[in-house]
């Protein structure tokens, strides 16, 4: 499948629903949990979203547009949440997430994005060169990620309490990416 601006947009626009549809008002023990070791809760991906949309994709697509390779990307954080989330609550997150994301795609929307501009290039600090295209596309499989990521960590908390039907339970056996 070729990215598709339009597409791209629907399904961000839908991920601040889904999110708080899934999260909201749960007990605790759904969201603060882990996987165990290095790995993080429901609400640390939840912070390292909102962290994405005030330095990752907006930025990065107005450096494109902006200097195009001239300027390297900035190095993102894949661990700012865990400062920037303290004292906050699941709910204050969500509402913020769902802020930003509707500025972000507000101003995405105002760019008035022809063909030519997603095919411009920028840098990016470990990938190299890389399409604006390439960067939204990107924003959209970044947050299916993050949504089987959270419901896998919720799966694994009830991981022993389903006993043998464990084996049946893909999402049970996916350990791939378990890390943040």
């Amino acid at each position: 499948m070729r990215h598709d601006l339009q597409d791209t947009l629907s399904l961000l626009t839908r991920t601040p629903a889904a999110l708080n549809a899934l999260l909201r008002d749960l007990p605790e023990a759904w969201t603060s949990r882990n996987e165990g070791d290095n790995t993080w809760t429901a609400f640390d991906v939840i912070g390292h979203l909102i962290h994405g949309e005030r330095t990752d994709w907006m930025p990065r697509a107005r450096m494109i547009l902006q200097f195009g390779e001239a300027k390297m990307f900035v190095p993102f954080d894949r661990l700012a949440q865990l400062r920037e989330s303290q004292g906050k609550s699941l709910s204050q997150l969500l509402d913020e997430f769902t802020r930003l994301r509707s500025e972000n795609l507000g101003e995405l929307r105002a760019l008035n994005l022809r063909p030519q501009d997603l095919e411009r290039r920028g840098k990016h600090p470990a990938l190299g060169v890389v399409t604006l295209s390439e960067l939204l596309a990107t924003w959209a499989a970044h947050d299916l990620t993050h949504l089987h990521q959270i419901s896998r960590i919720m799966a694994h908390q009830y991981r022993e309490a389903v006993g043998p039907w464990s084996a049946y339970l893909g999402v049970l056996q996916c350990t791939g990416h378990s890390s943040p």
